[in-house]
């Protein structure tokens, strides 16, 4: 039987968290991230400013099939609960920042955690012992516990205090030389056909041509495998350097079960109250050289075709954003959105929200947004339960963090990949509307595998990196 999920700490009923933080300077993400790989651990970043965490002082899951159509609900709720219980400990060495719960949500309702997408439930997130925020060179490094049964709040301080010396001593410390990368040869199956695959894009014409739908994104799956494994951390970090402008995440709920991407919008950003997002959709290559950048860029602003895809997103938002909001407001017209690969039209747009809305509940009426599934949202998800030969899991679902006020930030799990062992399977779709043409959709899905594909190439083989301060108990 599913269930939600508290870790035993938080069953422990009244017993406070209590959280002690310190500043460091001139730290990296994969050194915190490196220190200990067998426990849980994430990264999130938007260009310079970044969340790295370990462990997990609580975990949150809805994995009942019976209870996912209400698993945006039952995470807030419980949520609540686990934040209402934590305080911060007095002469702490800086001021904690807030908790912050880290995780995501599978793409449909109906998900099974099985095959790859094991370690992944319906809905799930950490709250992390260890969580180093960083940015312009500087960065906050704070540990979290539960107070122990008969434990005082001065020896929990000593203790967490403690705890952090130890980690903050190992994050600062020279980097050590790392030993020549290992070997590896990989090795690359092509899942989705193109054959099968272009037979379903003129499915979905033609279902567009009758009016039945007016947008599907169809994706497909590349399969790469790497004899010993790959080092997670280095391939995301690979993502973060290689992809500007994008929203680079690593989440590994347990370990050696690893997701990461780095999607190209935010489906929601909450902070204290005013709503933030980026409709993105449409889109065209990046070239070969600035020239050529921008010609596209300009192609793409004409383009009946990809201007009639993005203003189709924008609306469905809009409208689905007006019942939580006191005043929505979208930008008149899109921009171009160059990134390292590809380029697409973006759009924010601004809400004001009505008290009692949060992050959670405003994503429960946006996902999923036509940008992942297509328009109108229920035939869309009919026609890919039809067509679509392999199960989503994560992929195209919401992901990021969420903190007690409902303040947060959630980008779609776009341009991604999960990791199981050697294997790796990377997801890339795209938006079939009247006047696509299935050779140049094909091509685009190809495009939008190079950043995780190139990710995963530059990576060394994960026995190749020492974990000293993982031994010396940090």
């Amino acid at each position: 039987m599913g269930r939600t999920k508290v870790t035993d700490d938080f069953r422990g009923g009244n017993r406070p968290m209590s959280s002690v933080s310190a500043p460091v300077d001139g730290v990296s993400p994969e050194v915190l991230l490196n220190l200990d790989p067998g426990t849980p651990r994430g990264f999130w970043a938007r260009e310079g400013r970044w969340f790295a965490h370990l462990g997990a002082a609580a975990t949150l899951e809805v994995d009942d099939p019976l209870e996912a159509q209400d698993r945006f609900t039952l995470i807030w709720s419980r949520a609540q609960k686990l934040f209402n219980g934590s305080n911060t400990l007095p002469d702490a060495q800086g001021d904690p920042p807030p908790p912050r719960l880290f995780g995501g949500f599978a793409f449909r309702e109906g998900h099974s955690p099985e095959g790859a997408w094991k370690g992944f439930p319906s809905a799930m997130f950490v709250l992390p012992e260890v969580e180093l925020m960083g940015g312009d060179g500087q960065g906050v490094l704070t540990c979290r516990a539960y107070l122990e049964p008969g434990e005082d709040s001065d020896r929990c301080r000593r203790r967490l205090s403690q705890r952090l010396d130890r980690i903050r001593n190992a994050i600062q410390a020279p980097v050590r030389e790392q030993r020549d990368p290992m070997p590896w040869i990989p090795s690359t199956r092509v899942e989705t056909e193109e054959g099968p695959w272009t037979e379903a894009v003129h499915r979905a014409l033609t279902e567009v041509a009758e009016g039945d739908v007016e947008k599907v994104v169809l994706a497909r799956v590349q399969t790469v495998l790497a004899e010993g494994g790959l080092d997670s951390v280095e391939v995301a970090m690979n993502l973060w350097r290689d992809n500007p402008g994008a929203h680079v995440f690593l989440f590994e709920p347990r370990a050696g079960h690893i997701l990461l991407g780095a999607a190209p919008e935010t489906v929601a950003t909450v902070a204290d109250g005013q709503f933030r997002a980026t409709a993105v959709a449409g889109s065209v290559g990046r070239g070969d050289s600035e020239v050529q950048q921008k010609a596209l860029a300009a192609d793409l602003l004409n383009s009946s075709k990809d201007r009639w895809e993005h203003q189709m997103c924008v609306e469905d938002m809009v409208q689905r954003l007006r019942p939580l909001s006191r005043r929505v407001h979208a930008e008149e017209n899109p921009h171009v959105l160059t990134l390292s690969t590809i380029q697409h039209l973006e759009t924010v747009i601004e809400a004001e929200l009505l008290p009692g809305e949060h992050v959670l509940s405003v994503l429960q009426a946006l996902h999923p947004t036509p940008a992942v599934c297509g328009f109108p949202r229920d035939l869309a998800l009919d026609f890919l339960r039809r067509e679509e030969q392999f199960h989503r899991g994560w992929y195209s679902g919401p992901v990021g963090w969420l903190d007690g006020s409902g303040n947060g930030v959630f980008v779609p799990a776009l341009r991604s990949a999960v990791g199981v062992g050697s294997e790796w399977r990377l997801f890339a779709g795209a938006g079939i509307v009247e006047g696509s043409d299935p050779r140049r959709e094909w091509e685009e899905t190809r495009i939008k595998f190079q950043p995780v594909l190139r990710a995963l190439a530059q990576a060394r083989a994960s026995g190749s990196r020492d974990h000293e301060a993982a031994a010396e108990g940090v």
